[in-house]
């Protein structure tokens, strides 16, 4: 069950020693911990600028009982199949492949979506070949963060998220 926290645990090479990492992700609760977290969120994309997501459900994940990263989902539209995934990460090593099935199972399984919209600042390199490798199409807007920075649209469908082999 995608709403269950479930723990992945992976062995990584540091200095010749063997580490034991713990990444676990969850769903927050509704209320006090997913406004929480959305906050968190939104003051990482928008530092200092107060703005929330409204309206959303959000994964927390974890890395050794540490905040990792924070996943909002939110503008849901049922009647399109379409929601929005904005994120922000404190610690490196969150993006496993079952928090990669958890963050986009949710709007293609649990949701029923067949797209999801990824909003993505031209400095964000490593996010546009992540998502290009997804088979995300991509959508460049000028001035759309502001009058001198463009915002980048990503938008995955279910058929190219079923593609691309990262499900299994």
């Amino acid at each position: 069950d995608s709403c269950a926290q479930i723990a992945h645990r992976s062995d990584i090479l540091n200095g010749g020693y063997r580490v034991l990492r713990s990444v676990a992700w969850g769903f927050t609760d509704p209320g006090n911990d997913t406004d929480h977290l959305s906050r968190l969120v939104a003051d990482r994309i928008w530092p200092g600028r107060g703005r929330d997501f409204g309206h959303c459900t959000c994964i927390a994940v974890t890395i050794d009982g540490e905040l990792g990263a924070g996943l909002v989902y939110h503008n849901y539209d049922p009647d399109a199949g379409v929601i929005e995934i904005s994120g922000a990460s404190w610690r490196k090593g969150w993006l496993t492949k079952s928090v990669l099935r958890a963050m986009y199972g949710y709007p293609f399984r649990d949701c029923r979506c067949q797209a999801v919209v990824q909003r993505v600042s031209d400095a964000d390199k490593a996010q546009h070949r992540m998502l290009k490798a997804f088979g995300a199409e991509h959508y460049r807007i000028p001035r759309l963060r502001g009058r001198d920075e463009a915002e980048n649209i990503f938008v995955t469908t279910i058929e190219a998220w079923e593609a691309n082999g990262f499900p299994r």
